[in-house]
């Protein structure tokens, strides 16, 4: 199979990714080969705790065979990891795990001028400890591309990217610059081109209740408006600021192809309400497309064989050419 291989990297290990994973492969096949990074004892261990059989094709780091993989056996680079139940409570104890398959991931991408990666979700409070607000943010300061990449939630029907993304509440209004909604704006404009060859009609909302303020020089008439203004005169197809409780009526939605909001649940929270688990997360602005499906590790799930796949189904699917 001589197609560039889709590089996985199964993220904390205490959380469903490796389920769905296995039900991604059982239920679809796909174009590219799939190689995924990840404990091969703990892949092993939770493959027969979970019921699923699957006979696995080892690759050593330097990947110089990529051109020969298949999907036949499961594609899988080997990181150590000790553990004493395939299933445990997440902690900092997998942290240099993560890094490690991070950085394997990252050093094969580079060497190879590879494009396409996926990375199972990890536990912001124990890998990150607030040395970056998400994976999105740790791949930007890794390759060199920091306040130059965006989060867009993707569904075929309706996109959605905040403008700033795990960032307390009480910081939001901080962040919120027009040079940020340039870049933003940039970057959606330049996905959808690129993709599918067109300028996305975009949405931006205000930030306060009904883009109003009690108070004189609000974001809305400061930023947001003006950064709109500017944005027009380089025929950007955008229009706002709207309010956030309105943005997403029937009406409105048929209207735009994506919706910028100035702060995480400002924007997913609706976009889980209307498409659920059909759609993944895309950071744009990176050497490469990075893509992850669009929830956490959801430990309470964990073993349970009750997890849907489909967000990484789409994953997969999308990068599947």
């Amino acid at each position: 199979m001589d197609k560039e291989p889709i590089i996985i990297v199964s993220g904390e290990p205490n959380s469903v990714f490796l389920e769905i994973f296995f039900k991604s492969i059982k239920l679809h096949s796909y174009k590219n080969p799939l190689v995924i990074i990840v404990s091969k004892k703990l892949l092993q261990q939770q493959m027969r705790k979970l019921g699923f059989t699957f006979e696995l094709n080892i690759i050593n780091k330097n990947f110089d065979q990529y051109n020969k993989l298949n999907n036949n056996k499961i594609n899988l680079i080997d990181i150590k990891y000790d553990f004493s139940n395939c299933f445990e409570p997440i902690s900092n104890k997998s942290n240099n795990y993560i890094k490690n398959s991070f950085d394997a991931a990252l050093k094969i991408i580079h060497q190879n001028k590879f494009s396409k990666f996926i990375n199972g979700p990890i536990s912001k409070k124990y890998f990150l400890k607030g040395k970056s607000l998400g994976i999105t943010e740790y791949l930007a300061k890794k390759t060199n591309k920091n306040n130059k990449v965006a989060m867009l939630i993707f569904n075929k029907n309706l996109s959605v990217s905040p403008l700033t993304t795990h960032l307390a509440l009480k910081d939001v209004y901080k962040k919120i610059t027009k040079q940020k909604i340039y870049t933003q704006v940039n970057l959606i404009n330049k996905f959808y081109k690129t993709r599918f060859n067109k300028l996305p009609r975009i949405a931006i909302t205000g930030l306060n209740p009904h883009c109003e303020s009690n108070f004189q020089n609000s974001e809305e008439d400061k930023i947001i408006i003006p950064a709109i203004k500017q944005l027009r005169l380089k025929n950007t197809k955008i229009n706002g600021p709207f309010p956030a409780d309105t943005i997403f009526t029937k009406s409105l939605l048929k209207k735009y192809d994506v919706i910028i909001g100035m702060y995480h649940d400002q924007v997913l929270s609706p976009m889980k309400a209307l498409f659920g688990f059909d759609a993944i997360n895309i950071t744009l602005g990176l050497p490469f497309t990075r893509i992850s499906p669009d929830h956490g590790p959801n430990y309470s799930m964990l073993g349970k064989n009750l997890s849907n796949p489909k967000s990484l189904i789409q994953a997969l699917k999308f990068l599947d050419k």
